[in-house]
């Protein structure tokens, strides 16, 4: 004779690894050191160019070696920030017949200047 067990839930979630404690002794402290780092860095460029930037943290698990369950996991941590430059300085350029930049407007009439000559003496009025 069988015995019918009654299904048993648990709510129970299993346990995780917590990443901030992860980052923070990678690497025996240096990985945070590093990152933070980067991250004021990034602060700085934000504040000083008034554009928005970025920071990537990429936590890279390689599976155990030879596939052995019991054999240790490598694991890096990499990180990459796109931070704002200032904006260079721009000029004014016009496009010629063959479509080359140039200063001068090409459709503007050349006027010939020159030098009045200096007069010194003045008539009475």
């Amino acid at each position: 004779m069988t015995t019918i067990q009654p299904e048993t839930h648990t709510d129970e979630q299993p346990a995780t690894a917590p990443v901030a404690a992860f980052l923070a002794s990678h690497l025996s402290g240096r990985t945070d050191e590093g990152l933070s780092r980067e991250f004021h860095q990034l602060l700085d460029a934000v504040r000083a160019h008034g554009k928005k930037g970025q920071m990537t943290i990429t936590i890279v698990v390689e599976p155990p070696a030879n596939g052995v369950d019991s054999a240790p996991m490598p694991i890096g941590v990499e990180s990459a920030v796109k931070a704002p430059k200032a904006t260079p300085p721009k000029s004014l350029y016009f496009l010629d017949d063959d479509g080359l930049p140039v200063r001068e407007d090409p459709r503007q009439i050349a006027m010939d200047f020159r030098t009045a000559p200096a007069n010194t003496t003045f008539k009475d009025a």
